[in-house]
């Protein structure tokens, strides 16, 4: 009988093992060298681990925090009119002051674009829905045109929670599911957003629990671009962030 390494391609771990115990156990029905039998399993321990070592490499991944904790580098606003609605205090960005009325939409996003992510944050939402909507969000993928930011929205608020909104594009994508989230959620608290994005696919967590899951099937939607923080307009809301982090994947 002949071996040649050609039988070996396209074969899982699996199917390489059985190979050789099979090949092993024909070759000890005949006269073979004990010399050859040797180097046949040492080919086949080395293929093996060659094999094991590709299949699970992966690739590197770091985590980095977004914000410094002291000021606004690396963020601006969509609109200068608006940067005095954001401010850092005590190492948390913070948009409105919960008092004042916001009159108008307002972002602070990143100078920085991000595709494939998962981005995590805790954040508290204060305001009296009384004087009117308290609502915010944080916007990733999006791009900034025309004083305009354009994209992806994961929301945060009252009657709004864990949706995906598409901002001045198409509008609301998909509905955060409650159904678990309603037991934990701290509405005036300090809760905790998880944005996972790999290619097409979106996934949204609040205080760990998955509130929903978008695959976008538009290929012509950006699929890179920078995140920011939404202070809605309406009432007196109060937006405020802080242990942004950024695990690129």
């Amino acid at each position: 009988m002949s071996f040649s390494d050609t039988k070996l391609s396209g074969l899982s771990n699996n199917q390489v093992y059985s190979f050789f115990t099979f090949e092993f156990v024909e070759l000890n029905n005949f006269p073979m060298k004990k010399n050859f039998l040797t180097q046949l399993s040492k080919s086949a321990v080395l293929i093996l681990i060659l094999s094991s070592l590709s299949c699970n490499a992966q690739k590197t991944v770091t985590t980095t925090s977004l914000f410094n904790g002291d000021s606004l580098e690396g963020w601006k606003t969509v609109q200068q009119s608006n940067q005095s609605i954001w401010s850092v205090i005590d190492g948390i960005i913070t948009g409105g002051d919960g008092i004042k009325k916001i009159t108008s939409n307002t972002y602070l996003h990143t100078v920085k674009e991000y595709e494939d992510f998962e981005f995590r944050c805790l954040f508290k939402l204060t305001g009296d829905h009384g004087l009117g909507l308290i609502n915010s969000g944080i916007q990733y993928r999006s791009t900034i045109k025309d004083n305009k930011i354009i994209g992806y929205q994961a929301d945060i608020g009252k009657g709004y929670w864990g949706d995906i909104y598409d901002e001045h594009r198409r509008g609301k994508l998909i509905s955060g599911d409650l159904s678990t989230l309603k037991h934990i959620l701290k509405e005036d608290g300090w809760n905790s957003y998880i944005i996972r994005c790999v290619g097409s696919k979106h996934e949204l967590y609040i205080n760990g629990v998955k509130t929903c899951e978008y695959i976008e099937t538009d290929k012509n939607i950006p699929s890179k671009g920078v995140f920011g923080l939404q202070l809605h307009s309406g009432g007196n809301a109060k937006i405020e962030f802080k242990n942004i982090t950024i695990t690129q994947l």
